[in-house]
């Protein structure tokens, strides 16, 4: 086949947006025969690009071989060449992650930096042209995706892992136009220009993962199935038609369920219980919070919890609360519904407001002040853990003194607090009961009396 006519249509259908005239790609060279006839290819297109050369100094000399070639490739089509040194062991040990995973986010992660400062320059540069579209371009192909997709399937994946790598991710400013073509294409187009490229002696390792089903696995497939690469590379296709069908009917559904409220979103708990199906709903909603899938059933057991109950990713926490499933970053000054534990001493909340909490044996001899923003309250009362959250209309309480229960809308109004001064006013709850507006009024049916025997004190500072 002529690969380069065969790559000029694939770019003009798959990518029609990205002109070689208004395009510059930072382009990822390893040295290995992929990345070096991409780079060949892009040079006879006449597209700009930036070579980017990561070391991970995982192979000592070979690591250093690696990229004396890279440099003098740069020199061969007069283009610019970044380097970056990596520590990718630390790195690995570090995040708790293997070693080709460590590579991978190191390698991505600068590119992404790479076209940020680009983008950046051209924003800020008085002689804007307009001109550039900025993406990072790396040489993947047919042979990495059948691969990748077995090894989707065979960890245990969603209908996403199926349809394989992606040729073009937006989001990420990330393309792979060599993504249909296979590997003994790009040999053969190695040898008739004559490329020089490096061999990665590591490849040759069945000791990571890839290795083992490119060198071992496959090619026992092959033997029984001779038409096998080709059967899964149709399959790729289909899963992403697939794929794109699912995406949209997921969203659609998730869509429906969250309510964005200031930083947070709500979902009814009544609503989230009766989509169907209720398990991959329930994952595709919670995944774009930080959560990860082996949660979904703890979520799910949530639906049905206690008041108070969540679970909690490294960015969010999904708070059960009364009839809604609250959605709240993590980071206490965005948070609208904070969770407080017991034996918790102190809580950050709004943009600069701190609440105190400690506990002491309650005295007769104890004086207590009369300052709104500090709350004595008997313990024994209240659960956890506590709610703390901004008010909202309906809530009511028992005002310190009152028998009887007002709605705080009401409260608010006889304090004659203006409109930005209501949207600042904080409750703490405990098992759906508001047991202080903060800064304000302790609820009645909390105050410390006689019989109290352990005080729950609670302070607030601006």
């Amino acid at each position: 086949m002529d690969l380069l006519l065969s790559f000029q249509q694939h770019w003009k259908e798959q990518f029609p947006q990205l002109l070689p005239a208004n395009v510059r790609l930072l382009l990822g060279v390893s040295g290995g025969v992929d990345s070096v006839v991409l780079a060949d290819l892009l040079h006879r297109m006449g597209v700009a690009f930036t070579m980017a050369h990561a070391n991970f100094q995982l192979r000592g000399e070979e690591s250093e071989r690696d990229e004396r070639f890279v440099r003098s490739l740069a020199v061969k089509y007069g283009k610019e060449l970044l380097v970056k040194y990596f520590d990718t062991k630390q790195y690995a040990a570090d995040h708790t992650c293997a070693i080709q995973e460590a590579a991978r986010e190191l390698r991505y992660n600068w590119f992404s930096d790479v076209i940020h400062g680009w983008q950046g320059a051209e924003e800020t540069s008085p002689k804007k042209t307009g001109a550039a579209s900025y993406y990072m371009v790396t040489a993947h192909h047919a042979d990495d995706n059948i691969e990748t997709v077995l090894m989707h399937f065979f960890r245990g994946t969603g209908i996403q892992g199926l349809a394989g790598i992606q040729p073009e991710l937006r989001s990420r400013r990330l393309i792979r136009p060599l993504l249909p073509f296979r590997k003994h294409d790009l040999l053969a187009y190695a040898a008739e220009q004559g490329l020089d490229f490096v061999e990665d002696s590591s490849n040759a390792s069945d000791k990571y993962t890839r290795n083992y089903f490119r060198n071992r696995l496959l090619p026992q497939i092959r033997e029984v199935y001779p038409q096998a690469d080709e059967n899964l590379l149709h399959n790729i296709e289909r899963f992403r038609e697939v794929e794109m069908i699912y995406q949209g009917s997921v969203d659609r559904t998730v869509n429906d369920l969250l309510e964005p409220k200031g930083t947070e979103w709500q979902v009814p708990v009544l609503k989230w219980k009766k989509v169907r199906p209720l398990h991959t709903i329930t994952w595709e909603l919670i995944r774009n919070f930080g959560f990860h899938s082996g949660q979904t059933a703890e979520v799910i057991r949530l639906l049905d919890g206690e008041n108070g109950g969540f679970q909690a990713s490294a960015t969010h926490r999904i708070i059960r609360n009364r009839n809604w499933m609250i959605i709240a970053p993590n980071t206490p000054q965005t948070a609208q519904h904070i969770q407080v534990e017991a034996g918790q001493e102190q809580v950050s909340f709004g943009p600069t407001a701190t609440l105190f909490l400690k506990t002491f044996t309650h005295s007769l001899t104890h004086s207590f002040t009369n300052s709104p923003h500090e709350a004595s309250l008997d313990l024994a009362n209240i659960r956890f853990p506590l709610l703390l959250r901004k008010w909202k209309t309906g809530d009511y309480f028992y005002p310190l003194g009152m028998q009887k229960k007002k709605k705080l809308s009401k409260f608010l109004i006889d304090l004659k607090l203006s409109r930005t001064e209501k949207e600042q006013v904080w409750v703490l709850e405990s098992d759906q009961r508001i047991l202080w507006v903060v800064g304000y009024r302790i609820d009645n049916r909390f105050r410390v009396i006689d019989k109290t025997r352990e005080v729950l004190q609670l302070s607030y500072r601006k």
